[in-house]
């Protein structure tokens, strides 16, 4: 039986494509918030994240996650993910 394929997604930051279950998924919900997405599933608009802390330095940087998202990004969100990529 052939194995299945893999989703790839591409990293915002450095542009890397890699397996989805390595990247961190950020979402704006319908609702037009945003979120952490640990489960992958969540419906949205999402942006990937590689889990390395200098990815999330240059999108935080250069404002390209809220330019994937098409909206501001709140301070508590900036700090979730500071918080998560510090682990």
């Amino acid at each position: 039986m052939a194995e299945r394929a893999k989703p790839q997604r591409t990293c915002l930051a450095c542009r890397q494509m890699k397996d989805k279950r390595e990247l961190t998924r950020v979402v704006r919900t319908p609702d037009g918030e945003i979120k952490l997405d640990d489960t992958g599933r969540m419906p949205g608009r999402g942006a990937y994240l590689c889990k390395e802390p200098e990815c999330l330095k240059r999108v935080l940087k250069s404002r390209a996650l809220e330019r994937a998202l098409k909206q501001p990004i709140s301070e508590d969100v900036k700090n979730e993910l500071l918080q998560k990529y510090a682990e």
